[in-house]
């Protein structure tokens, strides 16, 4: 047992994953104890274990397996961070327990998951097991389905998702496995349990066998709701509530709502999938349904019906579809097609649901128009499509259309829609059905039960029964009073037999999902009363928030405190409307008056009534005035007594005291008699008459008051003002307009009849009398106070001088409310509550905008004007909207149905012509003014569309559809916005603009909403996907909305959604939640849930009424309580008011005035006064480690002259979001402010230090979005930081680069480096240093990492004072106890170590030698990866973009920063040649870099693979593409576009592949545009010269890298034969290459095609083939003489030099293929074309096998391993090497020993230098002989050529032999190193682009081609263009220096200047070798 004591000793986890299985067993047993003994959740403890849990569960051991498993299942149970194990676990689980033999296995794993479960991670398992279903094990598939089961059966189906778990059940009862479809039927009983028949459809498709037995399955399920019996952790309170239960007997009533809430009403169809029907349309459907026979069209629609029974639809555009159903049902004569497109129609209906809403009303109509058919058939399928459609849409939707119909002649029409009217009803619930609704249908169906057809009238009572069941008595009754009692008996019994749909509590009829409104009552109300009175206060507009408070917990009623608080608890179900407790009284003759009268009066008094002397009669009415008083209300005869005192003289009584005092006994008689409207006519129009007397008038008036009392002022004042203007005197009509004036603001404007006032207003406004117009302006005023602006539409054609009279009145009222009714609460509210002037009160605004007179337009909307704004040429399209435009400016009020408008203009929203869409934008702004808010019906179909525009690219598109998308919400309200799917499609979009602005306007929308429909929560996961978003400002925006989403739909929800979330995203969401939870805004409601506003009443006062409440607000606010939130009490009211504040006031319209100004005022020399001030200490310094008052004090004092007094208020209030708003508001004013900005800077960057100091992450954000579009604008505009400005705030900001987030460090770091732009990076430096002396240990490693990166890009030139004290600062850094900043200052170091050398030793200074050593190995690490950092510092900072390549004006002003003058001062710096390493190397050539280029001839050195080459590829760092678009990179960063495309081009050479990638796209951009293509003109060759620089340098360095991702090579290939491929496709473009380029180029393409290397990648073979194709396009396009000439060069040469190779040429087929190529190719070119050659042409198909070279080097190496052999095996090594030149010998000596490769390395390059000597003898003396022999006599094999020899004679190849040799030698070139080619296949092959090639090994290494002018000189004089863009280029440079130098026959034109070349390098080397010694 001794091993055993060795893991005996071993920490638990070790022994966990210890490889023996018995110390994990023993490990697991130890873990299970300590899981169960560790008390605290949270302890550290438990992170040590979360990488082992899954190797608990899936140990290979099965004991130890078991033991795991229970340790895991206590570790799941007990540790707070297990959920992040769940997804490994459950899958190690599922695939690794569940398929185990033992039981227990099973077991433990089933409650591991449900564990997880409880641990709220019930997703995830679920996911896993639902992957586990489609294991191949059915025994791992069995138990996946149990453990759904279980988790079924006790988490209940809230928790356990039931739709995926539905989905895959037919799928399981079809396995093959019985075991499986048991569980399967099991799982399927379980599921039924919970949602009962919502199974059935999903299964409908099962076995019949299978399903007979769920049948009876099913029915022995209990009926009993199922309970929940197993929580989830935060389910703790039901736990506790539920185990309570059970010990009190399992008291099943117990939790009754809980309960219900528990089972949530699952609907059948939310678990079907969706199907998509439009594709599967017949492709000639819709030529079909036009066609004549009816056969045809019935083959049709057979089609569509067999589609439209899926019973739930994929939503799409069905609009052409059900334009064509409508037709059919409404043109087509066959009835049987009628029926059957009815029932098309219906299953859409059913199928699409709410999606189909927006078809709804084009059909209804037509529907119901149809039902003048008798037959049965037809009826019926019209009545079930009309009832689908209803379903989809709301009664208020469709209710004008049908309202159309009600008028029909046809009776069976009628009958029909009464009947559709009735069903519909049944539908709807108190709130769906409001009085606005309610009110014309009953009118219309009033006049059905009058109707003389029986039918007609059946069908009119079983509506109005249906209406009476549902709204209750209270709400119809007032639309009953003038029915007889019959027939009202009638309809009460109609209304008795009505099943409703949602139950039948009476009165408040409320559905199970409407019952909001019923559980949230306030205490006080109790029965059908109580609950309707909560709801009309929910859903009144406007000018009723400003009711004086109840102290009751009712709502503010209407101005009668006392009396509703009385009525609270009362509920009376007795009530009648309010024209039951009007007193009906006949007219009295007048004996039987005077009878009554004598009864209750004096005698004498009734005697002196009609005395002929005054006084007399003076004393009668004093008489008749104290009788009154004294009289009981019950025994005055009213009618009696105002006739009496109308008898004669009445109202022509003489004298004025006599008639003041019959007056005022009027007033008393009204106000203390039960006064009838009887009496009223009796008395008004005397009194009229007297209401412009001077002395009687003011009775007049309170006379005129009383009787308003007693019978409401609607009907008086209708009395009134119409007998005012029956009359002539003017006096009289201004009077009683100015009684009305008065008469409103005391009683309210409820019920008023606006149409009658309007036309007398509009008579009283054309009177020649001033004093009538006056006080008919004025009454407009008071009008104007309830009913708003829709009131001036009514006068539009006044004139312009009357007009802006009203419009002057309207003015003064637009800051003020509707004052609360004072009276009009008369007696009777005592017994019955004036219930029925409170209701009308919500009908005023919405009535004037009805009472417009609409004009109907559809008539004008012609198929033609449709076709034409559907043209295909945009000036048609234009034509059309035009017209659109002046029909509906001509109608000014529209009514509703517009014809084919609204589909006409959706397509135009997406057209691509801008302007139309702009057109149309405008044509929806208009038509939603002229249609008011009957405009809602079209929200669904052209609403939605112009919120996909708010995604357009453009900016002023966008502006224009909010504006659309707000003028409609204005009309429409919010709800039908936010209802059904359609908001959250848009957000689902991943357009950044669309998101942003919807985003932003539902932030400006929800928090005026009372409530909203739940639909909302569907946009929820999108909101948390925007949070998260790639682009700031949509994140921006989404945290905005966050918590105005909350306010509607509470944290819970909120916090519960984000389940689906993955982990990472949700903890983020949920901090962010937690944070808006804490700003979430109270609802601007009666703050109870019944602020659910249903139905359209109520949304459709989103009329300006109740916007001017709100407008109020600020001003009302803080004089009294809101009484909006009155419920809580006048003090806590008061605090609330301030919280509401902040969402309701909008300001008014004053302040906004005042924000139209700059926001920035420019100050003259402000700013420099503001420094001397600094510097002369009269102010403070702005230097503080937390900023105190006097600071703040101080920065506002001096904002003050030069900031906007608002803006200002904003910046420094104390609520942070002001902030957010100031920031907002700086931002937009940044562009065009830009002169203020600066002269506001100093203050501007103070203001932002104060805010760093904010804890407020979103203020922080803001601040720095803001500072980066700040310093981006300062460097376009060239502004230079001064002193101060920088000493004032770039500390504070170096202080945020320390910040936790991750996302503020890296725009603190964006701005930084910004910065450098504006401000000399040397002084940055010292800032930046500064903050490395921080105790943040973040900041620290930030800043030593940009100090590390300004030293990379600008050199050593900012390190301040002097390199050697920074890096000495610095490198104190390396000895940090913090890892992270240990980390940064080695990197750092290492930075400065690449740019400056050894040097850098020397300047840090003495370290202790662990610093040293950490830093030695650090620099070494790097040197052996040397692309690693670039790469890695391209990736960090995308943004450090211009540095290095800056041009000119990017360091502009910035002496000492001055680009060139650094360079020189870099140069004198130090003698050591590396120090040019410090400058941006433009164009030196880096000599060392040379030398030890391994590229170069000697290729026998294998260690030559170790040099640091990538060097010379330094990446140019340019921007990732997400920073900045390929077109704003070509105009913003250069002022000429030569220079531009210079530098994009220079970085097509980058040895960074991403660098060239993206050069490549630019310019492939811009090829690809054919306006732009021009500007390469003049850059081609230039371009292809760095294309294949860029091929050469992927064929050597990047394909032999390991490191690279290969994937990455494929798309740098595939981006360079992309854009070359452009190019060529431009031949005035193509033509522009010259020869040498061409040549150069075909040379990398053809190597590239011989590299086998890309064979082996994934996608070679397609790369291959795209070159085949470019090689094709290039001979096609290119100059065809230049082409020529090189197709005859390198054809010939090619061949000339590929023979001087063959070994042994007897033997060899190669050598006669070549010679017969070279003939037939030299044929072609002389136009003596012999085809037929070509066919002769054999392939050579050598493919020398890898493992044969292997073998053949094994030996050889073995050789040089024995003592004996080494010679020899040395010379084989030589002889392999010169033969195969890019044999890799690498494995072989990478094993050895570091002597042996030095050894072998020497003994090479020995050999090399005897054998060079005897060679050179050998070039001398020509070619050796045996070679000679087999080229020059064969003359079939010399080739006729006119080149070189004019004269026609023949040449053979030896002379071309010759002349390369000489040509070699005089560039002290070597002819023995030749590079050996096995194989060669033709060149023809390439240049038909054959896609099939010969099989190649051999790779030509380096290009060696004859003389052509190469493209190395063309490089030179292309260089001096390139100057100007400063950039990088230096591997170009080196590139073409090294083919100079590599002697691998790049045979110059012109040798001498090439050798002069040679010999000035050879100086040069020496040169250098001998400073290194």
């Amino acid at each position: 047992m001794g091993d055993d004591s060795e893991w005996m000793k071993l920490p638990i986890d070790q022994k966990c994953e210890h490889k023996l299985w018995k110390a994990r067993l023993n490990g697991y047993e130890e873990a299970l104890k300590l899981f169960q003994k560790i008390d605290d959740e949270k302890s550290p403890e438990w992170s040590k274990y979360l990488g082992l849990i899954k190797k608990f569960v899936t140990d290979s051991n099965a004991v130890a397996q078991l033991k795991g498993l229970e340790a895991a299942l206590a570790y799941v149970e007990n540790a707070h961070i297990a959920g992040k194990t769940t997804g490994e676990v459950a899958s190690g689980v599922v695939n690794k327990v569940f398929n185990q033999p033992k039981a227990r296995a099973k077991e433990l794993g089933l409650d591991i998951c449900l564990m997880y479960i409880e641990i709220e991670k019930g997703e995830a398992v679920q996911e896993e097991l639902l992957k586990g279903l489609d294991n191949k094990n059915p025994k791992i598939i069995v138990a996946c389905i149990e453990t759904l089961r279980k988790a079924l059966s006790e988490f209940g189906s809230k928790i356990i998702s039931l739709k995926p778990i539905i989905k895959v059940l037919p799928k399981l009862f079809e396995s093959r496995e019985k075991a499986v479809r048991d569980e399967a039927k099991l799982l399927a009983v379980e599921i039924y349990r919970w949602i009962r028949d919502a199974l059935r459809p999903p299964l409908q498709n099962i076995n019949s066998v299978q399903l007979k037995e769920l049948e009876e399955e099913w029915v022995k399920v209990s009926s009993a709701a199922p309970k929940q019996t197993r929580f989830l952790r935060s389910q703790q309170e039901l736990k506790a509530k539920f185990e309570q239960q059970q010990a009190a007997g399992g008291d099943a009533d117990g939790g009754g709502d809980d309960e219900e809430e528990a089972v949530p009403q699952v609907d059948a169809y939310e678990l079907l999938e969706a199907v998509e029907i439009l594709s599967k349309l017949p492709k000639d459907f819709y030529e079909k349904i036009e066609a004549k026979k009816w056969q045809e069209r019935k083959e049709a629609l057979e089609a569509v019906e067999v589609l439209v029974k899926n019973p739930k639809l994929e939503s799409g555009d069905y609009a052409d579809l059900v334009k064509v159903l409508k037709k059919v049902i409404g043109k087509d004569t066959n009835v049987m097609l009628v029926a059957l497109a009815a029932k098309c129609l219906a299953g859409l209906a059913s199928g699409l649901r709410k999606k189909f809403g927006q078809y709804a009303g084009h059909v209804v109509p037509t529907i119901l128009e149809k039902f003048k058919e008798k037959k049965p058939q037809v009826v019926q399928a019209l009545q079930e499509a009309i009832d689908a459609i209803f379903l989809t849409t709301t009664l208020q939707n469709i209710s004008e259309d049908v309202l159309a119909v009600m008028d029909n002649k046809n009776p069976t029409i009628k009958q029909q829609t009464s009947l559709f009217i009735a069903r519909s009803f049944r539908h709807c619930t108190p709130s769906t059905l409001p009085k606005s609704l309610l009110k014309p249908f009953c009118a219309a169906l009033l006049k059905h039960i009058n109707d003389s057809a029986p039918e007609v009238r059946d069908a009119g009572f079983e509506a109005l029964g249906t209406a009476l069941k549902v709204a209750g008595e209270k709400a119809v009754n007032p639309f009953l009073a003038d029915v007889d009692k019959l027939k009202l008996d009638r309809i009460k019994e109609c209304a008795e037999k009505v099943e409703l749909v949602y139950g039948k509590k009476t009165g408040v009829a409320a559905e199970k999902k409407e019952s909001k409104p019923v559980a949230g009552k306030a205490p006080g109300l109790s029965g059908t009363g109580g609950d309707k009175e909560t709801k009309d206060a929910a859903s009144k507009p406007g000018p009723l928030k400003k009711a004086p408070a109840v102290k009751s917990g009712v709502p503010p009623k209407k101005g009668k405190p006392a009396a509703a608080a009385g009525m609270g608890g009362a509920g009376a179900k007795g009530k009648k409307g309010p024209e039951t407790k009007e007193i009906f009284e006949s007219e009295l003759s007048i004996e039987v008056c005077e009878e009554k009268a004598a009864a209750v009066l004096p005698a004498s008094c009734i005697q002196q009534l009609d005395s002929g002397n005054w006084k007399e009669r003076l004393a009668c009415m004093e008489e008749f005035q104290k009788a009154v008083e004294l009289m009981e209300r019950s025994e005055m005869p009213c009618q009696a007594l105002v006739r009496m005192l109308a008898k004669k003289p009445g109202w022509k009584e003489t004298n004025f005291q006599v008639m003041q005092m019959k007056l005022h006994i009027v007033a008393l008689i009204a106000q203390k008699g039960n006064f009838s409207k009887t009496s009223a006519q009796v008395v008004l129009d005397g009194l009229v008459d007297k209401v412009g007397d001077v002395k009687c008038g003011s009775n007049a008036k309170e006379a005129m008051t009383a009787i308003a009392e007693a019978c409401q002022l609607p009907w008086t004042a209708e009395q009134v003002v119409a007998m005012a203007f029956s009359q002539k005197n003017p006096k009289n009509q201004s009077e009683t307009l100015n009684w009305l004036s008065n008469a409103i603001k005391e009683f309210g404007f409820s019920g008023l009849n606006v149409k009658a006032f309007i036309s007398n207003v509009k008579t009283a406004l054309a009177a020649t009398n001033p004093a009538v117009r006056t006080s008919a302006i004025t009454l407009l005023g008071v009008m104007y106070l309830y009913v708003g602006p829709p009131l001036r539409m009514f006068f539009e054609d006044e004139k312009p001088a009357l007009l802006s009279q009203i419009d002057a009145e309207f003015e003064k009222m637009q800051g003020q409310t509707a004052p609360a009714p004072t009276r009009g609460i008369s007696r009777h509210s005592a017994v019955g509550g004036d219930d029925g002037e409170e209701e009308e009160q919500e009908d005023v605004g919405n009535d004037v905008v009805d009472l417009l007179p609409r004009t109907d337009i559809s008539d004008k909307i012609t198929a033609e004007l449709v076709s034409k704004i559907g043209d295909k040429t945009w000036k048609v399209r234009k034509e059309g909207l035009d017209e659109v435009t002046s029909i509906i400016n001509d109608a000014k009020f529209i009514q509703p149905n517009i014809g084919e408008l609204p589909a006409a203009l959706k397509s135009r929203l997406n057209d691509s012509n801008k302007i139309l869409v702009q057109q149309t934008l405008s044509i929806l702004q208009q038509l939603a003014t002229a249609m008011g808010p009957n405009i809602k019906q079209h929200v669904k179909n052209l609403g939605i569309p112009v919120i996909t525009v708010l995604g357009d690219s453009k900016n002023n598109v966008r502006a224009a559809a909010l504006a659309t998308v707000n003028a409609w919400a204005e009309q429409t309200g919010m709800k039908e916005w936010l209802e059904g799917e359609d908001l959250s499609e848009e957000l689902k979009k991943e357009n950044p603009f669309l998101r942003q602005e919807l985003l932003g306007w539902l932030a400006e929308k929800l928090p005026t909403l009372r409530s909203v429909p739940s639909d909302l929560l569907l946009c929820v996961p999108h909101l948390y996907s925007c949070l998260e978003d790639r682009n700031g400002d949509v994140r921006k925006k989404a945290q905005d909305a966050l918590p105005f989403f909350m306010m509607h739909l509470g944290f819970e929800k909120m916090a519960k959604a984000t389940s689906k979330l993955k982990p990472t995203s949700k903890d983020q969401v949920l901090a962010m939640l937690e944070k808006a939870k804490a700003n979430m805004p109270a609802k601007p409601a009666p703050a109870k849930p019944s602020s659910r506003v249903v139905g359209g009443a109520a949304s459709a006062k989103f009329q300006p009424a109740s916007v001017l409440a709100e407008d109020l607000g600020s001003n009302t606010m803080e004089s009294k309580p809101d009484p909006k939130k009155a419920k809580v009490g006048g003090a806590s009211s008061k605090a609330k008011g301030v919280q509401g504040k902040k969402v309701l006031s909008k300001p008014n319209l004053k302040e906004d005035d005042d924000k139209s100004g700059p926001i920035f005022i420019i100050v003259p020399n402000g700013k420099e006064q503001r420094m001397k001030d600094e510097k002369g200490l009269k102010v403070l310094k702005w230097n503080f480690t937390t900023p105190r008052d006097e600071y703040i004090e101080q920065l506002k004092t001096q904002m003050s002259s030069c900031v906007a007094k608002w803006l200002q208020d904003e910046m420094f209030h104390a609520d942070f979001q002001h902030h957010n708003k100031a920031l907002a508001v700086m931002i937009e004013h940044l562009e065009s402010e830009k002169d203020g900005v600066i002269s506001c800077l100093d203050l501007i960057l103070k203001w932002l230090t104060l805010r760093f100091f904010d804890t407020n992450t979103s203020v922080l954000m803001k601040a720095l979005e803001y500072l980066k579009l700040l310093f981006s604008l300062l460097s376009q505009e060239e502004y230079h930081l001064t002193e101060n400005e920088a000493s004032s705030f770039i500390p504070y900001l170096i202080l945020k680069v320390g910040e936790p987030k991750d996302v503020i460090r890296k725009d603190v770091r964006a701005i930084l480096n910004r910065m450098c732009l504006i401000y000399p990076a040397s002084k940055m430096f010292t800032f930046v240093m500064e903050g490395t002396k921080s105790k943040n240990s973040k900041q620290r490693a930030e800043c030593l990492e940009e100090l590390g990166c300004l030293v990379e890009s600008y050199g050593m030139n900012v390190c301040q004072p002097t390199p050697g004290k920074a890096l000495k600062e610095m490198a104190t850094h390396i000895g940090d106890r913090d890892n992270t900043v240990r980390n940064a200052a080695l990197n750092t170091i290492v930075t400065v170590y690449n740019v400056h050398g050894d040097q850098v030793f020397k300047l840090i200074g003495n370290l202790s030698e662990k610093d040293m050593s950490m830093l030695e190995e650090r620099i070494k690490r790097s040197a052996k990866r040397p692309s690693a950092a670039p790469v890695r510092q391209a990736e960090e900072k995308p943004q450090r973009t211009q540095n290095i390549s800056a041009n000119a004006s990017m360091l502009r002003k910035g002496p000492a920063e001055d680009m060139s003058s650094k360079l020189n001062q870099n140069r004198n710096m130090s003698s050591h040649s590396e120090t040019t390493h410090a400058v941006p190397r433009e164009f030196q050539l880096d000599l060392d870099e040379i030398e030890n280029d391994n590229s170069t001839v000697r290729c026998e050195m294998p260690a030559l693979v170790q040099h640091k080459l990538d060097d010379i590829f330094e990446p140019v760092l340019i921007p990732e593409p997400k920073i900045r678009a390929v077109s704003p990179h070509f105009d913003d960063m250069h002022s000429n576009t030569a220079s531009t495309i210079n530098f994009v081009i220079s970085q097509v050479a980058s040895g960074d592949i991403n660098t060239s990638v993206q050069a490549l796209a630019q310019i492939d951009e811009v090829l690809r545009q054919e306006d732009k293509a021009e500007a390469m003109s003049g850059h081609i060759d230039q371009f292809l010269i760095a294309t294949f620089m860029q091929l050469r340098l992927i064929y050597n360095t990047h394909m032999a890298d390991e490191k690279l991702d290969k994937d990455e090579i494929v798309k740098l290939y595939s981006c360079i034969i992309g854009s070359m491929i452009s190019l060529f496709q431009i031949e005035s473009l193509a033509r522009e290459a010259s020869t040498g380029v061409l040549k150069d180029l075909m040379h990398g393409l053809i190597t590239l095609m011989l590299d086998s290397r890309v064979e082996d990648l994934e996608e070679g073979e397609q790369v291959i083939r795209s070159v085949n194709l470019l090689v094709v396009k290039v001979l096609e396009k290119s100059d065809q003489t230049n082409i020529l000439r090189y197709r005859i060069k390198i054809v010939h040469d090619f061949h000339v030099y590929h023979l001087t190779m063959i070994d042994n040429k007897n033997e060899s087929e190669l050598e006669a293929h070549l010679c017969r190529v070279m003939k037939h190719s030299m044929d072609q070119t002389g136009n003596k074309a012999d085809k037929d050659t070509e066919k002769g042409a054999s392939r050579i198909e050598e493919k020398a096998s890898k493992a044969k070279v292997n073998d053949i080097l094994a030996e050889i190496f073995k050789k040089i391993g024995s003592k004996e052999n080494t010679k020899e095996g040395l010379a084989e090594l030589y002889e392999y090497k010169k033969k195969y030149s890019d044999a890799d010998i690498e494995p072989f000596l990478k094993n050895s020993s570091q002597f042996f490769q030095s050894y072998v390395e020497r003994g090479l390059r020995l050999i090399e230098t005897e054998r060079e000597g005897k060679g050179r003898i050998a070039a001398s003396t020509g070619i050796s002989p045996q070679m000679e022999g087999t080229c020059v006599p064969a003359s079939t094999h010399t080739v006729s050529s006119s080149i070189g020899n004019t004269n026609g004679e023949e040449v053979g190849p030896s002379v071309y032999l010759e002349r390369l040799k000489i040509l070699r030698q005089r560039c002290g070139l070597d002819n023995a190193k030749v590079l050996y080619l096995t194989t060669l296949a033709t060149p023809k092959h390439f240049i038909c682009g054959h896609p099939d090639r010969p099989p190649l090994t051999s790779l030509l290494s380096k290009p060696a081609l004859p003389t052509v002018a190469s493209s190395t000189d063309m490089l030179h004089s292309k260089l001096s263009q390139l100057r100007e863009s400063r950039e990088q280029y230096q591997h170009l440079d080196l590139d073409s220096n090294q083919t100079h130098s590599s002697g691998i026959g790049t045979t110059l034109a012109s040798p001498s200047s090439a050798a002069a070349n040679i010999d000035d390098l050879k100086k040069r080397l020496e040169r250098i070798k001998s400073s290194r010694k």
